[in-house]
This record gives structure tokens, sequence and C-alpha cells, in this order.
């Protein structure tokens, strides 16, 4: 007769984990089962290669649908880590057990062809021990399996025996229709273990030790089996997809509950801190004072005060706290309280500073090179070695001079990753420097970018084809000249001479074909920065520059009549088209700049064209030199008249002061002519032209705004509004002694 040992165990739990191992060595089965679809099986005898260090994840995903995709994370500390570990170790035969994540996949690609809900990315994971752990009053599941296991029982097969009788209980109290989403779902799966485990059974096994998610325990009892057709009838006619199954690296941070991950903790690196003192069974070692340790350690990097004096005080101070609270010995919360009082000197700051590194943790597992991998994956590997550029869990910025060839490397790697959607590396600011040969990036890369590597291995096996196939089929899809432009410049950007043939064909075409200025306008400034980057970097740029000049020429022929007759909608966008393209015509001053002053002078000076765009087109001439204080002050005179409508004479002042105060505070007259203006707004319209004010204003800097207002205090540019008004200062009196008391001028009392 076979015996079935049920280990009902908390997902990343070490004290799940320690009761495993001491169960495992226990009972010595013949056959080990471990929660998991049964596609890992290919991959779980390579858990013992020296190179396979936690935290790591077993990624199944389709090969037909790479988004359609799982990760199933162990750490050292989680219980299944430590079954198979052990299996592996000794020699017994291990499985998972589990519903197949091609039905599981099948499953979600049917439901969302009919718009159904579709099924989560992890599988539903009840926390039966952390349901029990709160009816005892703990918030922390690993506090009570401590308190309630470890401490006071010493058989380990009879505290998962114990827990079985417990959550049976907790399953009969769930009131939810068997129709629920969740209910089906643990009914599949649970129906799928039966099914491995009654194979496992039939093979002759003597004993079999089954290692689950504790809320599955009751239902795999044998002697509360269902009939095998009943199991059958629920796994019948389940879609199926085709999977594929590898070990991905993972972090300490994407096991925390606070990343989203379902199954996570609270606290990984707490977690792994007290599973390693649990397993090694030491009595000379005190966890809490080890911890302890370690806080006043990570308070030293931080230039903090930690002395180890301290540390024993505060080793006291949580014990003692664990002795009032009813607890055997201390934990997490205990050991925060007891730092914080003598180590922080009652602060939560600097205890927050070290949070991160001690209790979530920094590890970043690894993975050998024997593990499945993508032709593209390994591609990316290869260079990453090449280039020295090591994959980290801490975020890191990265400056590159494109001078020298190797980091002119990696900023072309980055900028492949970039396209095909894989951001190991975000752009960030060089600071001062203005200069074209200097880049820095943040690096962090998370263990999501595994999947996203999958996704983008349809288009290439090594990142540089990849990446140029994606660019070819983005440009063909491509609904937009802003569109092309920008992908043309990230192409030269990561050196893809075979997207950029692509991209110029489909960006010729469609130029010769666009008759909307916006478009061509906004064109304007990703060619130019193509034609620049492409000079520092030594890319042929002919073709381009070709481009650009016609696109320019056509967008100032159009600037003109495409200006007129805009509504307040259509003038913004076409303001923010002209901004643009003028910041590429200054990019590159060889552009045919006349003609583009020439389109800009007719649209400043006519009546016809909405305030914001001819006010922001003055601007611009007077920015270049082409225009006088005196041309714009008469402008300014002219467009803030009484005949002039409020509405329109702030949108015109609007477009021309947005940017900066430089002409309010060097210019006086204008100053004056604008505080007139504002002066004498009726107020029926006032509320109306606020708005647009405020914005223009707000806009300035502080201390602009701070010059201006003291100009017009002291100098005489606002209008004397004291003229021609009388003041009663005998009624006046009350108020003025008041004032000179609060002020202390007893002299006026």
């Amino acid at each position: 007769m076979t015996e079935v040992h049920i280990l009902g165990i908390r997902h990343h739990g070490p004290g799940s984990a320690h009761s495993v191992a001491e169960a495992l060595a226990t009972l010595r089965p013949d056959l080990v089962l471990v929660e998991g679809p049964p596609e890992l099986d290919q991959v779980i005898p390579l858990i013992t290669d020296p190179g396979m260090v936690p935290p790591v994840a077993g990624l199944i995903y389709a090969v037909d649908e790479p988004r359609l995709a799982s990760f199933y994370p162990m750490a050292s500390f989680s219980p299944e880590w430590v079954a198979i570990r052990w299996a592996l170790s000794t020699g017994t035969p291990v499985q998972a057990i589990d519903l197949p994540a091609a039905h599981t996949f099948g499953l979600r690609v049917a439901a969302e062809a009919v718009e159904s809900i579709s099924t989560p990315d992890q599988p539903y994971r009840p926390d039966a021990i952390g349901i029990l752990a709160e009816a005892a009053g703990y918030s922390d599941a690993e506090r009570w399996w401590e308190d309630a296991v470890e401490h006071r029982n010493s058989n380990p097969v009879e505290r998962f025996e114990a827990l079985i009788d417990a959550i049976a209980e907790i399953r009969a109290l769930d009131d939810r229709s068997p129709d629920h989403p969740d209910i089906v779902e643990n009914h599949r799966r649970e129906a799928a273990m039966r099914r491995i485990l009654r194979a496992a059974i039939r093979e002759g096994h003597d004993r079999i030790a089954v290692v689950c998610g504790a809320y599955h325990a009751p239902a795999l009892v044998p002697a509360g089996f269902p009939s095998v057709s009943a199991d059958n009838k629920v796994l019948a006619g389940l879609p199926k997809a085709r999977v594929a199954v590898t070990w991905v690296p993972w972090t300490s941070d994407r096991l925390s509950l606070r990343s989203g991950y379902g199954a996570g903790v609270t606290a990984p690196g707490w977690y792994q801190h007290l599973f390693a003192h649990w397993m090694a069974q030491d009595p000379g070692v005190d966890v809490s004072t080890t911890w302890l340790v370690r806080v006043a350690r990570a308070l030293r990097k931080e230039n903090l005060d930690a002395s180890t004096a301290s540390v024993v005080e505060a080793s006291r101070m949580a014990k003692t706290l664990a002795a009032v609270r009813g607890r055997p010995s201390p934990g997490l919360p205990e050991l925060d309280d007891a730092a914080q009082a003598v180590l922080c000197d009652g602060s939560p700051l600097p205890l927050a500073l070290v949070h991160r590194e001690l209790s979530v943790g920094r590890d970043f597992g690894s993975v050998p090179d024997s593990v499945p991998t993508l032709p593209l994956a390994a591609d990316l590997a290869a260079a990453q070695r090449k280039l020295r550029m090591k994959a980290s869990a801490l975020e890191e910025v990265m400056v590159l001079d494109l001078r020298k060839p190797n980091q002119l490397a990696r900023s072309v790697l980055l900028h492949r990753l970039a396209l095909l959607g894989v951001d190991w590396g975000v752009p960030t600011d060089t600071g001062r420097t203005t200069g074209t040969f200097k880049e820095a990036w943040t690096l962090l890369w998370k263990p999501e970018l595994a999947l996203s590597l999958v996704e983008a291995s349809r288009y290439g096996t090594t990142v540089a084809s990849a990446a140029a196939a994606f660019v070819t089929e983005e440009a063909q899809a491509a609904d937009g000249l802003p569109v092309l432009s920008e992908l043309l410049a990230n192409c030269l950007l990561a050196d893809l001479p075979d997207g950029i043939a692509g991209v110029v064909s489909a960006l010729a075409e469609r130029t010769a074909l666009q008759q909307d200025v916006p478009p061509l306008l906004e064109t304007v400034a990703p060619l130019a920065r193509t034609c620049r980057y492409g000079n520092v970097r030594g890319v042929d740029v002919s073709d381009v520059r070709k481009i650009l000049e016609a696109t320019v020429v056509r967008a100032c022929v159009g600037l003109p009549t495409a200006c007129a007759g805009l509504d307040d909608d259509a003038a913004t966008v076409m303001r923010r088209a002209i901004d643009s393209a003028q910041d590429g015509m200054s990019l590159l001053p060889d552009l045919p700049v006349d003609d583009w002053h020439t389109a800009l002078a007719a649209v400043a000076h006519s009546d016809r064209i909405h305030g914001s765009v001819a006010g922001r087109a003055l601007r611009l001439l007077l920015d270049a030199g082409l225009v006088d204080a005196d041309d714009v002050a008469a402008n300014l005179s002219r467009r803030l008249s009484v005949a002039a409508p409020a509405p329109e004479a702030a949108a015109w002042l609007d477009g021309l002061l947005s940017g900066d105060a430089t002409l309010l505070i060097h210019d006086r007259r204008l100053l004056q002519i604008v505080d007139e203006w504002v002066d004498g707004v009726q107020d029926e319209v006032f509320e109306d032209v606020l708005p647009l004010l405020r914005r223009t204003f707000s806009a300035f800097s502080r201390p602009e705004r701070r010059e201006i207002g003291e100009q017009l205090s002291r100098s005489g540019a606002s209008r004397d509004t004291t003229a021609g008004t009388s003041f009663n200062l005998a009624a006046a009196g009350p108020a003025i002694r008041t004032m000179a008391r609060i002020l202390g001028w007893e002299e006026i009392a």
C-alpha cells in the first residue's frame, strides 16, 4: 500500500520550507511531487547546476503567442525549491504536479475569443496559512507559523497532518458559487493534480511526498478523492497551446508583495535570513542578534552611528517586546521597533534608509548557460559579456562617451534594445554638457525583460537583425510623418543600415504625398536631429538631408495659408508644430532659413491669423534679430488696442511672451503697454482672459515674476492709480492707529 503524505505549504514561506526539509528527511520518500505545471519537468534537473543561483523563476510561454506567459519564482527559502533540491541531491525522482500550462494558455485564448474574463497571469493561489494566521490575530503568516507550528510540535509530519484538518475547515466555509471563476480554476487544477498522483500510485511507489499550496492539501488526500470519471469530466476537452519552458533570473524585489506578485511576501530579505538561521540549527547563534548586526552595518554605510553596545541593547529590547506581546521569540516587528528605539534614537527615517537593502534584499539570481534559451537572448548575453555590461537588479547610471568605440557600441546596443521594447536602459539627463558626444542611461534589469526578449524574438535571432526587421515593419505601418521621422532618428542611433533604407523609402513617399502643413513642420526636428547625430556617429545621411530640405521648403510655402482661419484647438496644434520646426532649424544653420523667416513674417503681420500663432511667429523673428523692439512695441500697441477683443489680444500676448520674460524685463515700454492693457480689460471679459494670462505668466521663473513686480512698483511702469482720488484721512484714522500699534510705532498711535 502506497503511503501518500501531503505537505501543505505557504509559497515562499521560510517556516514551511524548514518544515518540508525536516519532513522529507524523516519520511525519506521514493517520489516527490511539487506543485507546478508538468512542463517544468524538462528543466527541473538543471537546478543542481552550479550556475543556478536563486532567486530564479521558471518561465513558460506560448510559442505562437509569447505574450501568453507565466513565471514561477523560487527563492532559496521557497518550500518547492527546498523539496526539489532534496530530491535531486538524494537521487529521488521529482515531478511537477498541476494543470499543464498548455491548457492554461489555451483556456486564456478561448476566454479572450469570447470576450470574457481572461485567466490571470498567475494561477489563483489562496493563502490558507495566511487565513489561519489572521484568524489567530497575526498580521504576518510567518510569525504564526513559527509560534503555532515550529515551537509547539517537534514532529514535522504531524504538523502537516494537523494543517490539513484546519484548512479543510477553511474550505468548508467558502460560500462562493461553484461557478465562480476561482472555484472552477481550483477544481480544474486539483483534478489535474489528482490525475498525476493516481498515476504515481499505480507505478507502485512505497512512499510519496506531495508539496503543494496548503489550500489544495485536503483535496489531494487519497481517501477523499472523487471518482476518476468525475476528474476526467473536469479535464475533458481542454484547449491546448504549444509551450516552451526555461529558467530566468529573478530578484528579491520581485518576490515582495509590493511588486504586485500575488504570492509575494512582505520581507524577502528577512525571510532569507530567518530560513538560513533555521537551517543552520546552531543553538549558539541568536537570530535577532545577527539581524540587528546587519542593521547596524547598513546604518554605518549610511554614515549613521550604530555601536556594538547599542546592538546588544536592541537585542535585549526585542526579546522583551516579544515576551510582552506573548511571542516565543522576536519577529521582524519587534526587531524593527527595537532598532528604531535604540539604534535610530526613535526616528523611523534611518531605518527606512536601510529597509530596501535588508527587509526586501538586493539578491539577483543567475542561471547557467545550459538552460534552454532563445537565439536572441543568447546573442544579447554574448553582447553583454563582450561589452562588459552586467545585468543588475540595482539601478545604475551609465555615462557614455560616443567618441570611444566600446562606449559607442554600448550605446548602439541599448538603442537597439529600446526599439525592441526591451527597456534595460532608459535615457537620462547628461548634466550640464550640451555636446553631442555624450549619453547617459539608467540601467535596471527587470525579470520581465526576459519575456520582452521572447516577444521580440519573432523579428530575428540577433539583436541587430531583430531591431532592423522591427523598424522595417513599423515603417510600413506608420500613419504619420512625425512617427517615421522619430523612427529614422532611433534607427540611426541604433546603427541599423538595413532599417534605415526601409524608413527613408517610406519617408520619401509619405513626404511627397503629405499636404497638411503641421505634420511637415513636426517632421523637421526629428530629421534635423538625425542629420546632426548621424554625422557624429559616422553614418551617411545624405538621403535624409535631401528629404529634410524638401520638407522645409514645402512647409514654408504652405505655412501662411495653413495658418489662416484657425480656431483655438487648431491654433494650439499649429503653434506647437512651429515651435518644433524652429527647434529643428536651429540644429542645422545651413538649412533654407531665409524661406523659413519669410514664412514667419507673413504669419506675424497678418490680421487674419489667430493671435497665438501670429504672436509666436513675431517672437521667433525677434529672437532671430529680424525685427527690433520698436516693431514689437508697435505690434503690441495695435494688438492690445481697445478695438481688439480681449481674448484675442490675450492669445497674441501669450504667443509673444511664452517661454521667458526677457522682453518685459528689459523693455519697460512693452511692460507698460501690457500693464495698461490688463488694467483696461472690461470686467465682463476679464474672467475669460485670466486663465490665458495666468498660463502665460506662470511659465516665467519665480525671479522673473518678482523682477516684473518690482519694476511695476518702483519705476512708474504702471499708471498712478491714486491720481484724482481724494482720501478721507479722518475716517482712516482708527485703522492707521491700529496698524501702528501692531508694528510698534507707538508715536503714531
